[in-house]
């Protein structure tokens, strides 16, 4: 953690005397900055990390900050840096989470090339903003956290605009294309290549003339490619079911290329926020085994709510279903999982907040094996808990 604060501090240092005098002969810079610190814990299963001991897991922590600065009328400029952990994920390893250049040339035309956040579904991009949403956890039907280095950016161009369409309103666009750059510092030590070759896709984002609504349809196609080496044990199993030549002691290669596509609403009222969406992903796995071509479609879909009672306080709610492949029967309890989800936002002060949140899980289609003592998901128990708790102070 100490490597991760004398990163942030070190460049908040570096540029301090910078903006001084770009307060006086150029553009300013705005730094912004947040640190969370979280506790999971489970009644039954491991979810996140080690989180059905007597003393739950206390791995949930965030931390970054970020710097943007306008170089011109038309031209932005921002990076992020930020470390996390997450169970078995991040570790605080420091990383640049986000970098831009922003070019605006009309309204309803913007250029930003860099490292940027992925326009998917309603609330992707303020997954690094625990401050600008009520739930800990978003629905994990539609954000899974542990994919957060998949979904979060990408590194490429992006085209970008709003388009007035007379008394329809107005409609926000989004278009990208590049890469992904995954950190496999947390993968397994049987990797041996990961790649993006190519990541591209858009969202459209219709505000009626109707006060609060807004609906969109964000779209994503992308491919990874892996290889890895099987274990001796792996090997002999492969070749047993005839998926390996006998004598074969080289790697397995893996294609992986999915399209995903997510419908949303959304309505705000003064104090009232409501929202639903459905995703769907199509993934066609493709390896070096002798086996044919495994196609999956996975489903989730979820439907939120939040009301601000007070300055300081707001409930919400969600119910989230996640389905990881809708062409099998759903028997078997690793064939779904239904979440319903409470929080308890508390404001404290203007730069610092408390929630509890608590979740009532049936199924266990989002669990992983390896954080269960690589138990079969069928093993788990069915029906479970999780609580969670997280303070985030912010700047």
């Amino acid at each position: 953690m100490h490597r991760v604060i004398a990163i942030c501090a070190g460049v908040a240092l570096g540029l301090g005397p910078q903006r001084a005098v770009a307060q006086e002969s150029g553009p300013s810079v705005q730094i912004h900055g947040f640190v969370s610190q979280g506790y999971v814990k489970t009644t039954k299963n491991n979810y996140l990390g080690p989180s059905a001991r007597r003393q739950g897991n206390f791995e949930l922590s965030e931390v970054g900050i970020n710097f943007t600065t306008q170089l011109t009328d038309r031209l932005r400029a921002g990076v992020q840096l930020f470390a996390h952990d997450l169970g078995p994920l991040g570790n605080y390893a420091p990383q640049v989470d986000w970098y831009y250049l922003d070019y605006r040339f009309f309204d309803w035309l913007g250029l930003r090339v860099g490292r940027t956040k992925l326009p998917w579904g309603l609330y992707n991009e303020a997954n690094d903003v625990d401050a600008g949403r009520v739930p800990i956890l978003l629905p994990q039907s539609i954000y899974p956290v542990t994919s957060r280095e998949i979904l979060f950016a990408q590194t490429g161009a992006e085209l970008y605009g709003d388009v007035r369409i007379g008394a329809a309103g107005s409609l926000e666009y989004r278009a990208y294309g590049g890469t992904i750059y995954v950190n496999t510092a947390d993968a397994s030590p049987q990797l041996r290549g990961f790649e993006v070759p190519y990541d591209f896709g858009g969202r459209l984002m219709w505000s009626p003339p109707v006060q609060g609504l807004r609906l969109g349809a964000s779209l994503q196609a992308a491919r990874f490619d892996l290889d890895y080496e099987p274990t001796a044990d792996e090997a002999a199993a492969y070749q047993a079911a005839g998926l390996l030549p006998a004598g074969y002691a080289g790697n397995v290669s893996i294609a992986l290329p999915v399209q995903l596509w997510v419908a949303s609403v959304e309505y705000q009222a003064q104090d009232l926020l409501l929202a639903a969406e459905l995703a769907r992903e199509y993934a066609n796995y493709k390896t070096t085994l002798l086996a044919p071509e495994v196609r999956t479609t996975i489903e989730g879909f979820y439907v939120m709510g939040s009301y601000q009672v007070r300055p300081w306080f707001t409930p919400g709610l969600y119910y989230s279903v996640l389905l990881p492949n809708i062409e099998q029967p759903i028997r078997k309890r690793s064939t779904y999982q239904h979440d319903v989800a409470m929080t308890l936002r508390y404001d404290l002060t203007p730069n610092w907040l408390v929630k509890l949140e608590g979740h009532y899980m049936h199924g266990t289609a989002a669990l992983t094996s390896a954080l269960n003592g690589n138990q079969p998901l069928d093993d788990l128990s069915k029906n479970w808990g999780v609580f969670l708790l997280k303070t985030t102070g912010y700047f």
